[in-house]
């Protein structure tokens, strides 16, 4: 994402004021510091970053530019710094750690949002899979009853997980099952709930305030908005309003690798304060991992792949 940069950087020294015989440090001319910001835009830009992330990127950078004093050989790493750091901050909001939360109540209970192709039903079931091998006795609800295929696909997850999954016909009460799973949970002794929810459209009023009822009657500890990195601007627009509609917690982002961008990472966390909590990295069950800011920024600067 950020390689266009380094070569950008890489010719900062015919932009650096000549040094005072006293001084050995280059500050940036104004001039040159605006050259750059508008660079960074159109990068980001293109990287699918909302403009609320953009403008305040920009803020902490020129905040702190005029204030870097370095040699010419050390500019381009130290102004690259500023930028990973502040990037960085972006990706770190409000992080807690998933596994200690879980241990709070018992059963606990995690609902999982998003719409239709997002990788919902697979994310939830790769979680149940990680959790399972921590020991973990995991209860799947399966609440998407709009789409008879739904919960056949959730059928088969459970299966080849050997996990318990609470399920209605298509076309009953998605709240119902909801309770229903719960209520088996605390009757067996299981430790998560795991509820899988219908793909809604974000702008489809009727069925968001279906999942606000389903809210209200599992009252979930935990709130998951998954999104499909590859979508971009339109998965940071559903996690906006699924935020203000039931209030999520944190996300799940599938499919980052195959986003050559990273511009939903970033966004998300920055329009939801929400912390990223997992990444989808492939097709098996063990390839959605924890999500880590350091990893990401290396991602970010094509340092990882």
């Amino acid at each position: 994402m950020f390689k266009f940069l380094k070569k950008k950087l890489s010719g900062l020294d015919k932009g650096m004021e000549e040094p005072r015989k006293e001084k050995t440090s280059f500050p940036l001319r104004e001039k040159k510091i605006d050259e750059l910001l508008w660079d960074l835009e159109i990068g980001l830009l293109e990287s699918d970053v909302a403009y609320p992330v953009i403008e305040k990127i920009k803020r902490n950078i020129k905040a702190e530019l005029p204030r870097l004093e370095a040699s010419k050989k050390e500019a381009p790493a130290r102004i690259e710094e500023v930028l990973r750091k502040s990037i960085l901050n972006i990706l770190s909001y409000n992080r807690f750690d998933f596994y200690k939360k879980i241990e709070e109540k018992k059963p606990f209970t995690i609902l999982f949002v998003g719409v239709n192709g997002s990788g919902k039903t697979t994310a939830i079931a790769k979680v149940a899979w990680d959790l399972i091998n921590r020991g973990k006795r995991c209860v799947l609800g399966a609440c998407d009853t709009f789409r008879a295929g739904a919960i056949e696909q959730l059928t088969l997850h459970a299966n080849r997980l050997g996990v318990k999954l609470i399920k209605h016909t298509a076309g009953a009460d998605p709240a119902a099952v909801a309770y229903d799973a719960i209520e088996h949970a605390k009757a067996k002794g299981a430790d998560v709930v795991l509820l899988d929810t219908a793909g809604r459209m974000h702008t489809n009023v009727n069925l968001m305030d279906e999942m606000s009822k389903i809210k209200r009657v599992a009252k979930p500890d935990l709130i998951l908005f998954v999104g499909d990195a590859l979508t971009g601007n339109d998965a940071i627009e559903q996690a906006k309003k699924f935020n203000e509609t039931v209030g999520i917690d944190g996300t799940i982002l599938t499919k980052i690798d195959a986003d050559a961008k990273g511009g939903s990472a970033l966004s998300i966390a920055y329009t939801t304060k929400k912390p990223l909590l997992f990444v989808g990295v492939g097709q098996e069950y063990k390839d959605q991992v924890l999500f880590d800011p350091e990893w990401m920024v290396g991602r970010l600067f094509g340092e990882e792949t």
